[in-house]
């Protein structure tokens, strides 16, 4: 039977001595919830875990484009498309693209993900040529007047090469280098951290009644499955950032359940990526039709993503993410 190691997050200033710190952060545990596909879940003192497992769970993550992953980071959604389901063609021009960029470094955001292609439900595919000419000369535009860190937003290993040679810092790959047989080698050769995300399905059809016999499990399963994919290409964990992919193939419910127990991600080693803002499951909860009124809500998901331990957080709404962050930050009173 396999077992599945979830750490208790805490932020409470009273920590045991006998408390582990988590992933090199800013959360601590002292208890592990075990997880399994046939009993009940049950709950063990921290040390009573196998040592690989509490090896995973506390080491430090490596930086990743250069920024620590012990603290907080802000990642802003520029999508330079038409049809982005929050804001599409709102900055599809060269220039309002960079203007919104720098309005983000501005705002706190420390990484600016770039993307050329929708992925939101029913989305179709877009051409390379098509993605390129949308994304690359606003990389190349951006890295020449800022330093702040670039992902690019793809699943093409040719617009990923293109990106990471005008200037990009991670590649973002929803399919976690499913829908390209290419994407892992060009990632390797990179020397680039990679972000691998779970979807069910591609965008035109991953809403399509998706199931899962535990939502939770399988996810893990799967990140587990492709991170071993990456290391066999030549990328070393430390290169590898994993997302659960909120919304990709995914009921409310099966959301939901996901972030109640993010902090099972930890277990694979990697920093964690949290995407939900603005999301459809947002806005049935709250009353927010509009993708653009889903601040709040989404504000409250990063917060609880904080409170799990995420350490990078994709937000279109970067001011307010930023500012909620400080402010859990001074509340828990880290330095």
């Amino acid at each position: 039977m396999t077992l599945y190691y979830r750490p208790l997050p805490q932020l409470d200033a009273a920590r045991p001595d006998q408390a582990l710190g988590l992933a090199g952060g800013w959360c601590w545990f002292d208890r592990i919830e075990v997880l399994s596909r046939t009993a009940p879940p049950y709950i063990i003192p921290a040390a009573q875990a196998p040592q690989d497992v509490l090896h995973r769970l506390t080491a430090p993550r490596a930086p990743v484009a250069g920024l620590d992953m012990g603290q907080v980071q802000i990642m802003g959604i520029l999508n330079v498309t038409p049809d982005s389901f929050s804001d599409g063609g709102a900055f599809i021009a060269p220039g309002a693209a960079l203007a919104q960029a720098a309005a983000m470094k501005a705002d706190g955001a420390s990484i600016i993900d770039i993307g050329g292609e929708s992925t939101r439900p029913g989305a179709a595919l877009v051409p390379d040529a098509e993605e390129l000419a949308r994304t690359v000369p606003v990389i190349a535009a951006l890295r020449g007047q800022s330093d702040v860190a670039i992902s690019i937003d793809t699943r093409k290993s040719e617009v990923a090469q293109a990106a990471v040679a005008q200037g990009a810092d991670l590649i973002n790959d929803v399919s976690a280098m499913t829908w390209d047989p290419h994407m892992a080698q060009t990632a390797a050769a990179s020397g680039k951290p990679i972000c691998l995300m779970h979807a069910k399905g591609d965008p035109e059809t991953m809403q399509a009644d998706p199931q899962y016999e535990n939502v939770l499990l399988d996810v893990f399963d799967y990140l587990a499955d492709r991170i071993a994919v990456a290391e066999a290409a030549g990328i070393s964990r430390d290169r590898i950032i994993v997302d659960p992919g909120i919304g990709f193939g995914k009921t409310q419910d099966h959301n939901l359940a996901l972030l109640r127990r993010l902090s099972l991600f930890h277990a694979l080693g990697c920093p964690v990526l949290l995407g939900a803002s603005r999301k459809r499951f947002i806005g049935t909860i709250t009353g927010a039709q509009a993708a653009a009124d889903r601040m709040a809500g989404s504000v409250a998901v990063t917060l609880a993503g904080v409170a799990q331990g995420v350490q990078i957080h994709r937000v279109h709404d970067t001011k307010e993410a930023k500012a909620a962050c400080e402010m859990a930050r001074a509340l828990r009173g880290q330095d």
